[in-house]
């Protein structure tokens, strides 16, 4: 296989339309880059314009969702240090502030573990724009106590039985690294993971509280979020615990046929990875020996096929051959 063999079915993929709003993708097989394209479009911040933006190595992208998949890894560094609950304890005791809320027994049932996997049980809807106060992710950055929002959500079924996405169960963990460590999520995210890695260039987008989003806030160059995979398919390193990685990364609950959820990381058959709206995706495979960055511009529309058509109709073929 060759770097030219990629980049020219890449190149038939953009001129065929198949690909619209890809800003960038990065391939990464047995250690070798096969794949690197910077593009340019029409992009945002969250919800904010930015304009016409020609896409190059150095250009900080919204990853949007990926966030939690990072959220993920510092929990798991955090647990390593004992400082935040492992995820069988009760959640709600390590939000005594809300002690009201305890006392429904059905709440206080509710544990970390159920957080991680997106399987709290309770109301919640992303499925409306996230331009709409009808999503609940927008719902919860408008109100006044993000937590307090989150955790008083009707109960609507046994939590631990059925994945409903959300993005307050990755701020309930990330606030729990808070409360843990005595840092700020991105403060944490610097000193513990970001810096490590090399990554000296990032910004977390913040709510009117100056709370860092933990759904969706991050953003990285590329390369950057490269390094993040590569740091998950080797395991660790000596970053993240691999007996966190592990559990993290495997199935825990099904979302659809062939498709799982782990510790706000999506699981499939040999691959995990985190996936952002508009087209944002890190997708490992330890089988393969592949780690595969994309940026896309598709927000808040239906249809984000970018992303998929990269992995399945470029990348996967020509590697797997």
């Amino acid at each position: 296989m060759s770097s030219e063999t990629l980049t020219g079915r890449l190149a038939r993929a953009v001129e065929q339309g198949r690909v619209p709003d890809l800003h960038a993708v990065i391939a990464v097989h047995r250690g070798q880059v096969i794949l690197e394209h910077y593009g340019e479009g029409e992009d945002h911040l969250l919800n904010e314009p930015l304009g016409h933006v020609r896409f190059t190595p150095d250009t900080l992208h919204d990853v949007r969702s990926v966030t939690k998949s990072i959220v993920s890894l510092l929990y798991g560094i955090a647990l390593a240090d004992g400082r935040v609950p492992e995820p069988h304890e009760p959640l709600l005791r390590h939000f005594p502030e809300y002690a009201d809320l305890a006392e429904d027994p059905r709440r206080s049932a509710l544990t970390v573990g159920h957080a991680l996997t997106m399987t709290l049980g309770l109301e919640w809807n992303e499925n409306v724009p996230y331009t709409s106060a009808a999503n609940s992710e927008i719902a919860m950055e408008m109100a006044q106590d993000r937590y307090r929002y989150i955790l008083e959500r009707p109960v609507a079924e046994e939590p631990g039985t059925r994945w409903t996405y959300c993005g307050g169960a990755s701020a309930l963990l990330a606030r729990l690294v808070e409360k843990g460590t005595g840092a700020k999520i991105e403060d944490y995210a610097r000193a513990r993971l970001l810096e490590p890695l090399g990554v000296t260039s990032f910004e977390w987008s913040t709510g009117d509280d100056g709370v860092a989003l933990a759904a969706s806030g991050l953003r990285l160059t590329a390369p950057a979020l490269l390094e993040v995979g590569r740091l998950v398919l080797d395991g660790g390193r000596d970053l993240v615990p691999a007996s966190w990685l592990e559990v993290a990364t495997r199935p825990h609950v099904r979302i659809d046929e062939g498709f799982h959820y782990g510790y706000q990381w999506y699981a499939g058959d040999g691959w995990t990875g985190g996936f952002g709206n508009g087209g944002q995706r890190l997708y490992v495979s330890s089988p393969l020996d592949l780690v595969v960055v994309v940026n896309a511009g598709q927000y808040n529309v239906p249809d984000q096929p970018t992303a998929q058509v990269v992995l399945d109709e470029v990348i996967l073929p020509a590697v797997r051959a």
